[in-house]
């Protein structure tokens, strides 16, 4: 599993990514011609890659999943800041939270699908029929060699459907979707018994600390809030997730609550006073404050900037 990065500075543009259109234009700056409806993108990361070193922190209304062959790859999944490693598998959930500072000479492969694509083949929303898509699952796991040529076929199989014109193109790529997702479920049920078994207490804490923030930064801000839900104390819990992560807890709060915030200012036109509201701070001011203190410029500044 990729290394975690223990300080970085994170970009400064935050977006929405509503479509894959929007994302291919946007992100891949690819000027071809796309359908505003497309449900499903799978392609090379030599390809997708080809125009960008860097990711901006955005949310995607779609899922990704892709593989690592080679090259440098960073990643940004809620509060963790990893470095990728080859054969690196890699699950974004659709409203995740992404981003990347370094890109170069990446081989891979990669899809990008809208939940909806697989309807037809599913009895149960996705995330029940393959965790991987929770929200507080892993979503980094290194595969073998044999488990990496397993999951490089499958994606060369949709690859060459999508490139190959045919009227039963949907169905036949819905369900070479679905036998990547299900080889992906194979390894990943392998894969997280493992980690649970080799866990320690100490990054189990961590963990449990981080997957808390990303699901309550809003309406707890405090670390002593986070220790007694977790029924240790406010010191322990500094001195568990320092250890592990390489920021305090409220370091990692505050990373987050900014994050969101910049979400806030670049992707709606809610104003100020009710950003802050709606981030549950006390006052306009002291939403300002926090801003100002971490990034040098007022929420409307910033606003012009992102």
């Amino acid at each position: 599993m990729g290394k975690q990065i223990t300080s970085a500075k994170r970009k400064k543009e935050i977006l929405n990514i509503e479509t894959l259109e929007m994302f291919e234009r946007l992100i891949n700056r690819d000027s071809k011609p796309y359908a505003l409806d497309m449900l499903v993108m799978p392609g090379t990361l030599e390809d997708k890659h080809k125009n960008c070193d860097a990711i901006p922190a955005l949310r995607r209304q779609f899922n990704l999943i892709y593989l690592l062959l080679e090259g440098e790859h960073d990643v940004k999944l809620g509060a963790d800041h990893l470095v990728l490693n080859p054969n690196d598998l890699v699950i974004v959930p659709e409203n995740m939270l992404y981003a990347s500072d370094h890109i170069k000479n990446c081989k891979g492969y990669c899809i990008h699908f809208k939940p909806e694509f697989l309807k037809p083949q599913l009895t149960r929303p996705i995330h029940e029929e393959f965790p991987y898509f929770h929200f507080d699952a892993p979503h980094i796991i290194n595969l073998n060699k044999k488990e990496s040529k397993i999951i490089q076929q499958a994606f060369r199989n949709i690859l060459e459907e999508y490139n190959r014109p045919s009227p039963e193109k949907d169905f036949l790529l819905c369900n070479l979707i679905l036998i990547l997702l299900l080889r992906v479920r194979e390894i990943y049920r392998i894969r997280v018994k493992e980690l649970k078994k080799n866990i320690s207490r100490q990054e189990q804490l961590a963990n449990s600390f981080r997957l808390l923030v990303e699901k309550k930064f809003i309406e707890k801000r405090t670390v002593s809030e986070y220790a007694e839900q977790l029924h240790i104390s406010p010191k322990h819990l500094s001195d568990v997730v320092s250890e592990t992560f390489g920021r305090s807890p409220l370091q990692i709060i505050h990373d987050i609550l900014l994050l969101e915030a910049k979400v806030q200012l670049k992707a709606t036109d809610k104003s100020v006073s009710e950003i802050a509201y709606y981030l549950n701070f006390d006052d306009q001011p002291h939403f300002t404050n926090f801003i100002k203190k971490r990034t040098g410029f007022s929420p409307q500044e910033l606003r012009k900037k992102l």
